[in-house]
């Protein structure tokens, strides 16, 4: 009763209890100062700054707790929206981790080589409804209207890898990060339903909007940190039309003039530069001449 009372008046925020996608979340809400204590074997942690309660879930179940319950705020993968149908929900960002494809694979030494191979055949999956609408689709192809429904499809909640080798499927279709899993099981891909990553979702009925604006802001300025670095440099103004090419920032460079005796032709430029593209963009300053080239790593960030 005491904890149902602590819930009542809290932003309730799911997160994933485990799998590829939960330490990603964790570093997040650290990063995003939302502070908390797990005790072990509880899956509910009440926040010491902010009256947030964290309820970790599977992801799959997330969306529906989000769309269909109390909960306000989830963190799972847009895979698993997609999966539950729930219209419900809305997606506020996508976080830029857990990326990985849906994808169909079969056995790399047999004959099928085309989903069309699999139309009519058994299929192993965690994601049934997905894979039905991917399937009834090659079923009206080939066959029309009669045809549909025409395909076995059968949910495994783990190892779907395995159950080509032990004889259960002719097909699968699983999520795919490096694809070394599917490898070693001796399935190649033959086609990809989706492409997927973390996203933050939000109940389209929400109990606390202006705490879920708060804490979405702090999301999305760990996540702009994590993406770009701030890079600054000095350079002639005549370069400056061509330099603003090269760097043309998250929204715009900010220019200032230099303030040393005999510099008055020269501009200072302070932008952000995503962290991926960092090392070529650093060459091509130097080859047109700008000079005192820094970097600078960013914890946090925020914009309106």
């Amino acid at each position: 009763m005491d904890l149902v009372n602590h819930l009542s008046d809290r932003l309730l925020f799911a997160v994933p209890k485990k799998g590829r996608l939960q330490q990603s979340c964790l570093d997040l809400l650290k990063g995003s100062d939302i502070q908390f204590h797990r005790h072990s074997r509880l899956d509910i942690a009440l926040c010491i700054n902010f009256p947030i309660a964290l309820i970790f879930l599977p992801a799959a179940d997330i969306p529906v707790f989000v769309g269909e319950g109390r909960v306000d705020l989830g963190i799972t993968g847009h895979d698993q929206v997609r999966e539950s149908r729930t219209t419900e929900v809305e997606q506020i960002l996508d976080l830029g981790f857990g990326k990985c494809k849906l994808q169909v694979q079969v056995p790399e030494k047999g004959d099928i080589q085309d989903p069309k191979d699999l139309v009519g055949r058994n299929i192993v999956t965690s994601f049934v409804s997905l894979t039905r609408e991917y399937f009834e689709k090659l079923e009206v192809e080939a066959g029309g209207e009669e045809r549909r429904g025409a395909t076995k499809i059968k949910y495994v909640g783990g190892s779907v890898e395995a159950a080509c080798a032990l004889g259960v499927a002719d097909g699968i279709v699983d999520l795919v990060e490096s694809g070394e899993t599917m490898k070693a099981a001796g399935l190649k891909p033959i086609a990809t339903l989706i492409e997927t990553s973390a996203v933050l979702i939000k109940s389209k009925h929400p109990s606390h909007p202006e705490l879920i604006d708060r804490i979405c802001s702090r999301i999305r300025g760990v996540i702009t940190a994590q993406k770009y670095v701030l890079c600054t440099y000095n350079i002639p103004r005549s370069m400056l039309t061509y330099v603003v090419q090269i760097t043309p920032g998250k929204r715009a460079p900010t220019v200032t003039q230099l303030m040393d005796q005999g510099a008055e032709d020269w501009a200072a430029v302070s932008v952000m530069v995503e962290k991926s593209k960092i090392a070529m963009v650093m060459d091509q300053l130097e080859e047109v001449g700008a000079t005192d080239i820094l970097v600078m790593n960013l914890s946090n960030s925020r914009s309106s």
